[in-house]
């Protein structure tokens, strides 16, 4: 089944092979794409570049979305290589460790809300409005949500706003790119162990529940993240914009 095959996507959040956006390069890869990645920092490129590979690519761009300098240098390099290209996957999200501990009120300051929401929300509005103009016709955007945007998670706290700030995102941004048929969509994915979500107070215990009470009773896992975005940024999702689909196990209707 090579239904990206000829597709361009740029991968964006990929920090190790635990990464829900390594378990979507995997699948876009099996799947026909070709890719390119982005890092952080000189921190990350050695270890970007080793996961690259195994997609048989060596497009890596640095990009550090704090600065909107950063988001317009990387579609510069990247029109190198590609003068135009399919597809974006944003999964960038971040909050201070402090943030996501503990009672809200108690946590919340007004720097970490603005570092929050401009890394997890406004990076995405800022990195679509930088490359709008490379998107060929029927590209389509996706970025990384979670059911904390809808619903209280103990110890989520700041990030449950700025994925709620996200997926407000989807809808408008949706709207603005339609007249171009670009689609715009986001997965709220069930709870997986990263990185990210390691620094999430009790987060191991808040998984361990989830995978005993989600309707399929298992565990959903990266590579369920990434058949899902293959197929949204696929020619077989035409139809689908301004969505945001959970692939949690059903847990969202519990």
């Amino acid at each position: 089944m090579n239904f990206l095959k000829g597709k361009k996507i740029l991968i964006s959040g990929m920090l190790n092979r635990f990464s829900i956006s390594y378990g979507i390069a995997k699948k876009m890869y099996k799947y026909g794409a070709e890719l390119a990645f982005t890092y952080q920092n000189n921190k990350f490129k050695k270890k970007i570049l080793k996961l690259a590979k195994k997609f048989n690519s060596e497009i890596i761009i640095p990009c550090d979305v704090r600065f909107d300098k950063n988001i317009y240098k990387l579609f510069k390099k990247l029109s190198i290589h590609w003068k135009k290209f399919d597809g974006l996957v944003h999964s960038i999200a971040f909050a201070p460790s402090l943030q996501l501990q503990g009672d809200y009120l108690d946590c919340i300051t007004k720097e970490s809300f603005k570092i929050t929401h401009d890394i997890t929300s406004y990076s995405f509005v800022a990195m679509i409005k930088a490359c709008k103009h490379m998107l060929n016709i029927n590209s389509s955007i996706l970025t990384i949500s979670f059911i904390g945007s809808k619903k209280f998670i103990p110890n989520y706290n700041i990030m449950g706003l700025a994925k709620a700030s996200l997926e407000a995102n989807v809808r408008y941004i949706a709207q603005s790119v339609g007249k171009n048929n670009i689609r715009v969509n986001a997965i709220s994915s069930g709870p997986i162990k990263t990185i990210s979500s390691l620094s999430i107070k009790n987060f191991k215990n808040f998984l361990n529940c989830y995978k005993k009470n989600n309707i399929l009773k298992k565990k959903i896992t990266i590579y369920d993240i990434g058949n899902v975005a293959s197929f949204l940024c696929s020619n077989l999702s035409f139809g689908i914009t301004g969505q945001v689909i959970f692939v949690d196990g059903g847990w969202n209707i519990i």
